[in-house]
């Protein structure tokens, strides 16, 4: 049986590609939101603007490869994102497949990215909202390393909450920019030729790419 990734992009059928975050300027340049980050590279790429949803998020409607693209972005904080994520779906007839979730990983380093087709939370809270409002685990998802040289050896709850929500180190900045359009260009060729390409191709550190 097919995937909705392996489905002919001449079908049409929509991919909803979902950045997590927090909204608020407070936020904006924390590790917590590179989610938010991707979503807002992607819109500006396929020059599609965000509007205000009928619902906690924000929405754009998009077209890549010839392929139907809806990108959104919850506008209830990361341990709610699952709310927005039903309101989406509800409101834009999406399937949990038809999700790819954008999100943050402090327990991969920075640089590197991971898409797999399903499995759990892996202790991210907004993925565990999303997994708790959906009922399913079968959701595709594209994690972003964060975690740089600072990153804390114990992974203490209240400790690994202030680190996610700090901004990168300025060594950091360059790397984690190209990181997001490393991940926008994951997202994109995903459309293109399938989730298992995306994998092949992307899923290692963005250092890896370089000469």
């Amino acid at each position: 049986m097919q995937t909705f990734f392996e489905e002919d992009s001449a079908s049409g059928k929509r991919i909803c590609v979902v950045g997590l975050g927090n909204p608020g300027k407070q936020y904006a340049a924390t590790r917590h939101n590179v989610g938010f980050n991707v979503v807002a590279s992607l819109s500006q790429a396929l020059r599609s603007r965000m509007f205000d949803g009928n619902g906690d998020y924000l929405f754009s409607e998009a077209r890549a490869e010839n392929r139907p693209l809806l990108l959104t972005t919850p506008m209830t904080y990361m341990n709610d994102s699952g709310i927005a994520v039903v309101q989406i779906m509800e409101q834009f007839h999406v399937a949990p497949s038809d999700l790819l979730i954008v999100l943050d990983d402090f327990q991969l380093p920075l640089g590197t990215l991971r898409i797999r087709p399903e499995g759990s939370d892996g202790g991210h809270n907004g993925l565990a909202s999303v997994i708790y409002q959906v009922q399913s685990e079968k959701i595709p998802r594209l994690r972003i390393g964060i975690a740089g040289a600072t990153c804390p050896a114990q992974e203490r709850k209240e400790v690994m909450a202030e680190y996610v929500l700090s901004p990168f180190d300025k060594e950091e900045t360059k790397l984690a920019a190209a990181m997001v359009d490393r991940a926008r260009d994951a997202v994109l060729a995903l459309v293109a030729n399938g989730i298992e390409f995306a994998m092949n191709n992307f899923n290692r550190s963005f250092l890896e790419t370089e000469p």
